[in-house]
This record gives C-alpha cells, sequence and structure tokens, in this order.
C-alpha cells in the first residue's frame, strides 16, 4: 500500500492523481482498472460506458452510500468502505486485482468534479504492486451539472469550487468569495459535511462583501424522489450559518448551492 498522508500537510492524494495525463491505451500492457462516476444517485443518470465497466467487473470497491447505487448492476464482489476502513477495503481490492481480476472502483457524480482524491488513492494502491497497470476515469454526470441546469447558471460564466474533500479550505474560499464579489460570476459550490454547509457559506460571502439580495439556491437530492430546491437570499440563508453537525443544520449532506448574480436583460 501507499505511505500514509496528511491531507493538512501532504502529499494529497489528488495531486498524485493529476501528476500526468492517462497512458494512452495500449492492449499489450495490463488491463485498467476504472474509477467510475456513478451520477448523482438516481441510475438513470449513470453513462452506458460507466454502467458497462461495473457490469464487468469481478470487483467494485467504493464507499458504502456510492455502491448501494449500483449494487444490483453487478454480479462482482462487493467491498464497501467508510473513511475509517477506506485503506483496508483498497488493499483488498489491490490485492485481486493483482491476482488478474478486472476491478472497478465507485465514486460518486464525476471523478472530476470532486473524486480526484478517491482517484488518487485508488491509484496510488494499485501502482503501488504493479506500477504498469494503468487507471482509467469514465466521467459521469455531476449533480453539479443537473445543478446549473436547474439554477440555469450556464458553465461558461459560472465559477465552481469544490468543498467536498479534506484538508484546508481556505485558498477554496477565496477563489469563491474573488468569482462572487468581486468578479461577479455566478457560483455553483459542493459543500462540505458538515463544517461548511450552505449557510456558512452564505455568511462568509456577506462578510467579504458579498449583495445580501443575491439569489442563493440550495439544491437538494437532485435527481432523487426526495429532490428539493430552497430559494433564499444570502441574507436569509446566512441565518443558517453555524455548528458543525448533522443536527446543526436544516440540510442533508447531497446539496449543492448555487449563487445567482443578477442577469441583465438583453
Amino acid at each position: 500500500m501507499s505511505d500514509e498522508y496528511d491531507l493538512d500537510s501532504g502529499p494529497d492524494p489528488a495531486t498524485f492523481a493529476a501528476a500526468e495525463s492517462e497512458p494512452d491505451v495500449d492492449e499489450s500492457i495490463a488491463d485498467p482498472v476504472y474509477a467510475v462516476g456513478v451520477g448523482p444517485g438516481n441510475q438513470e443518470y449513470l453513462t452506458p460506458r460507466g454502467r458497462r465497466a461495473i457490469e464487468e467487473a469481478d470487483v467494485v470497491v467504493g464507499f458504502t452510500t456510492v455502491v448501494e447505487f449500483v449494487a444490483d448492476l453487478t454480479d462482482a464482489d462487493l467491498l464497501t468502505c467508510g473513511y475509517a476502513d477506506e485503506a483496508e477495503a483498497l488493499e483488498a481490492f489491490t490485492e485481486r486485482v493483482a491476482d488478474g481480476e478486472s476491478g472497478t472502483a465507485v465514486a460518486m457524480g464525476d471523478p472530476n468534479h470532486s473524486g480526484y482524491q478517491f482517484v488518487g488513492k485508488v491509484q496510488q494502491a494499485v501502482q503501488s504492486v504493479d506500477p504498469s497497470t494503468p487507471v482509467r476515469v469514465i466521467p459521469g454526470i455531476s449533480s453539479l451539472q443537473v445543478a446549473a441546469s436547474r439554477a440555469r447558471t450556464p458553465m461558461e460564466d459560472t465559477e465552481f469550487v469544490t468543498l467536498h474533500k479534506s484538508g484546508d479550505l481556505e485558498g477554496d474560499m477565496d477563489r469563491l468569495a474573488t468569482a462572487v464579489v468581486e468578479d461577479r460570476r455566478h457560483a455553483l459550490v459542493l459543500p462540505r459535511p458538515y463544517d461548511r454547509m450552505p449557510g456558512d457559506l452564505a455568511a462568509v460571502l456577506l462578510e467579504r462583501g458579498a449583495p445580501a439580495d443575491l439569489e442563493a439556491l440550495v439544491l437538494e437530492k437532485l435527481t432523487h424522489d426526495e429532490e428539493t430546491v430552497h430559494r433564499f437570499t444570502l441574507e436569509t440563508l446566512a441565518e443558517h450559518a453555524g455548528g458543525d453537525g448533522r443536527e446543526e443544520t436544516p440540510f442533508s449532506d447531497l446539496v449543492v448551492l448555487a449563487v445567482r448574480q443578477p442577469v441583465a436583460p438583453s
């Protein structure tokens, strides 16, 4: 397995995952391990290519809540984990792949939007045993894409910030504030449960000088039967700031925050 890491001091596995581009497809080298984005949780948003990688795998690894979304699609052995036993699950997965079995790791949404720490952990684990085994990302539909559709915030006019990761977030918060306050761009944010939830982000933006009446949408459980869009101004959303536990916020961990700038009529 890879060396231990501390996300506050490094090395961050996301950096390992992004260190270089994927190798060209070469049938003469080892079969790849796939890192599949399963979408926001509704199987109708799982891409056919991602579905095939899951269906054809001998072993699938991922966080329990993610694997549960696709468990009925495959006869593979399912290795589920949480943060506490993630290393053990990846070690077992790596051993199976090293023995010649086909492996697929699954992540919520699209790994390119907020999953590079997980991709890096998978890649470090697999390549610590066999450096020639490529890890190929199969992108998915992200809840961010669905949120952009619901909020009507075109991607080219929008700043995307993910806080859905471990480690220090101050640089990300600075980038969010600059985009909203100085550049006057829309923003789509993946909050971090439960210390940087939508109310906390609204409070920070107000402190940095954002207009109190900016429209803020909290889009919850997108594509699920319980999908809800909560509509606020930054000022009213900031009333929900504070706390770092599930019981201290009215929102679930499946949320996207959209901050909309006024759009002048053409």
